[in-house]
């Protein structure tokens, strides 16, 4: 029988970790509760979450008290400590927990100070009489729009315990998609970057010692090979302009930045990402994926369509995507299908648009929302796989190439002067 490892809080709040044997995850949960214990975090042997417990019980238990701050309006936290907050709650509220002694017991064993501060402030919120939702709202910066209507829609619904449920689910899928692509790149990104400084300490190190030989062999640069003039020139022209080339480079990045902040400069940006030949396939389709994602959670939690429609455009992340959504929301609210502006959206494959057009005739639309993100989310990590499989060995053979014409330039010479040596011995 599997083992579990598992946090759970008793009935005074105080926070216990162990370990048993059960069936399945949901056996060792109805174990703990029937023992009388509240679990917070249950995880099979040898699972990444079971490391995570373990991590985190440490961290909780070695280090005595967190520091408590104060908590601004701006504060932010990592979306990984908001994930576990909100699936933390969702357990503690299942179980069977109120509201504010669950946020009291997370605000007493939160590690961080800030998400700690927030944690607390929340529950004397609560305490004083305020919604869970209104509560929130004083933190536009931790709990998104997207967060607080869910919230809303549970507390007006009384079902704040599946909302909280349905927003660590949507939380924790969101974050295994970023994390997918992101360790997909951590590869070639660092494959870049030992390459451009393996180039830079070729031509501004070895090209320029290897041109004083040459010039002391052969006495003038005329009797250079051409591969090899136009190698040195290059590295002598990156020596002497390096902080224009430095000075360059900062302007670009500046003035990229200044771009990204302007309405025209951002579309233009979000656009020309979804065209682009190898990266614009992930790009389109992770923006599919969020879209279809934050909606279908939205109107399967109980907010209203036309207000989803605003809180899906807000986080959509790529102004196109937001442009297409606009005009989403405009025929809802005249009462029209959402498949016209779709269509003419030109973002949207055939196959979301039909999904969506189904959905909408059997009324089960944030069914289908939920399948196609399924679907988009497997298709990203598929396409992201397959990006990787090319660009690793492409970068390779770039980086030999180049590398392999810096070497060839300088050892032309050589061979040169060895001919020359060999005839004269001859003679």
């Amino acid at each position: 029988m599997p083992k579990f490892h598992y946090i759970a809080l008793d009935q005074n709040g105080q926070e216990t970790v162990g370990d048993l044997d059960a069936g399945s995850e949901a056996d060792a949960i109805n174990q703990l509760r029937q023992s009388g214990l509240y679990p917070t975090s249950v995880a099979a042997e040898g699972a990444g979450q079971a490391a995570a417990i373990k991590k985190r019980v440490k961290t909780t238990s070695g280090k005595g008290k967190s520091k408590v701050v104060k908590v601004g309006a701006n504060a932010k936290v990592k979306s990984k400590s908001l994930m576990i907050f909100t699936r933390q709650l969702a357990t503690l509220i299942d179980s069977g927990l109120p509201l504010l002694r669950g946020l009291t017991v997370l605000g007493r064993q939160e590690p961080h100070p800030v998400m700690k501060g927030t944690i607390n402030t929340l529950a004397d919120n609560v305490q004083t009489g305020s919604t869970f939702s209104e509560s929130l709202q004083q933190y536009p910066r931790i709990f998104n729009k997207l967060y607080i209507n869910m919230v809303k829609a549970g507390e007006l619904g009384g079902v704040l315990e599946l909302v909280l449920n349905r927003l660590a689910e949507y939380q924790e899928k969101a974050q295994k998609l970023k994390n997918k692509i992101v360790a997909a790149m951590v590869y070639p990104m660092i494959v870049m970057c030992i390459a451009a400084a393996i180039i830079v300490f070729l031509m501004m190190v070895i090209v320029p010692r290897f041109e004083t030989i040459f010039e002391d062999m052969l006495g003038s640069k005329d009797k250079l090979p051409e591969l090899t003039k136009m190698v040195i020139g290059f590295s002598r022209n990156m020596f002497e302009y390096k902080w224009y080339l430095i000075g360059g480079i900062v302007a670009v990045v500046l003035g990229w930045r200044v771009i990204a902040t302007s309405k025209g400069g951002r579309r233009w940006i979000d656009r020309t990402k979804l065209k682009l030949p190898l990266f614009g396939d992930v790009q389109r389709k992770t923006a599919i994926s969020r879209f279809s994602r934050t909606l279908g959670t939205l109107v399967t939690s109980g907010v209203p369509i036309l207000q989803a429609l605003n809180i899906t455009r807000e986080t959509a992340g790529n102004t196109i995507i937001s442009d297409a959504i606009t005009k989403v929301h405009d025929a809802v609210k005249e009462g029209e299908s959402m498949v016209a502006p779709l269509e003419s959206s030109g973002v949207f494959p055939a196959m979301v648009i039909s999904m969506v057009d189904v959905g909408e005739e059997t009324g089960q639309l944030p069914e289908m929302l939920l399948k196609i993100a399924d679907v988009y989310e497997d298709e990203v990590d598929n396409s992201v796989s397959a990006l990787t499989s090319m660009l690793e060995p492409l970068m390779i053979v770039v980086l030999a190439l180049v590398v392999g014409v810096i070497v060839m330039a300088l050892f032309l010479p050589l061979i040169e002067v060895i001919k020359n040596l060999s005839g004269g011995g001859g003679g």
